[in-house]
């Protein structure tokens, strides 16, 4: 059953006039046990606002010594606090106008973004502040709620438009059994965080084989931001980083060429062993992650032309 209406307690009529101005009105701040969070200090997201039934308003503080940002002055976001910040939204709007609080959120399968490299945020305050504008589509539901959405943000500083989101929720894939050789992934080597376009060492997502073949091996299992609570499969932000990662190394990039992002979960990834294949085609590179055989995850990183 699809339905083009938000479901649950908090469901809205057709939009009315005037929506606009009751924005202010529903706005409301976010706290972090409400979308989830282990911590406060992992919260992206102050506030949201209903414009209408499909369309929302969030603002965002991007601390400048956040965990993946590079230590340095101007800072300049890391793109995964943009798909981080996407999907504490996504997990406010589901929490306060989707379903009820006692079923299990959904989660992220398929991520695709896109910077603007000419106007991003440099900021050497404290933080940056972010104004995101959201999208609600392709609502499926059945008799308890949603079983997945579509949310589509863009995010604006000072008024400026520097970025884009767009996330597709679903239900947890069914996991499967995976047993990884560890004596094997011990003797693998990380390369270092600047080849990888990372902030430190603890952000490093890939290892290389003797072979020169990567696989996905975290160099911090329970990294805070990228693997909190140290899942046995990794959310689909640690598998866009793992594949940013990879191509960065693969093409001998820095961060700041990337200009695109995109990832698609086919099934659970694992934490650690699986590989990763990267060939580079126009514009940037592909990347496709297996695990005993199954191709589990697909994506894509766009580069600036040098």
């Amino acid at each position: 059953m699809r339905s083009e209406q938000p479901v649950g307690r908090d469901s809205p009529g057709p939009a009315q006039p005037g929506t606009a101005a009751r924005a202010a009105e529903n706005d409301g701040s976010v706290t972090w046990s409400e979308i989830g969070l282990d911590t406060m200090a992992s919260m992206l997201v102050v506030s949201l606002g209903r414009n209408s039934s499909h369309s929302f308003t969030g603002h965002c503080q991007w601390p400048r010594l956040h965990p993946l940002n590079e230590r340095r002055l101007p800072a300049v976001p890391h793109p995964l606090i943009m798909v981080e910040s996407t999907r504490q939204l996504a997990r406010a709007i589901e929490r306060r106008h989707l379903r009820e609080a006692a079923v299990a959120a959904l989660e992220p399968v398929s991520v695709s973004a896109g910077l603007r490299p000419e106007v991003q945020p440099q900021e050497g305050d404290s933080a940056t502040a972010v104004e995101a504008r959201l999208l609600l589509s392709d609502l499926s539901t059945c008799s308890y709620g949603p079983t997945s959405y579509r949310v589509t943000a863009e995010f604006a500083h000072r008024g400026v438009p520097f970025a884009s989101c767009t996330m597709l929720l679903a239900g947890a894939s069914r996991t499967w059994e995976f047993r990884s050789d560890e004596g094997s992934l011990a003797r693998l080597l990380h390369p270092p965080a600047a080849a990888v376009g990372a902030a430190a060492d603890t952000d490093v997502m890939v290892a290389r084989a003797p072979q020169g073949r990567l696989v996905l091996l975290p160099r911090d299992p329970g990294h805070p931001v990228l693997l909190p609570g140290r899942p046995d499969f990794l959310p689909a932000a640690a598998v866009l980083e793992a594949g940013r990662q990879a191509t960065l190394l693969h093409a001998g990039r820095t961060a700041d060429a990337v200009v695109g992002l995109s990832v698609d979960l086919r099934g659970p990834v694992p934490s650690r062993g699986a590989a990763i294949e990267v060939d580079s085609e126009s514009g940037g590179a592909r990347f496709l992650v297996t695990a005993a055989g199954r191709a589990v995850a697909t994506g894509s990183v766009m580069l600036l032309q040098p």
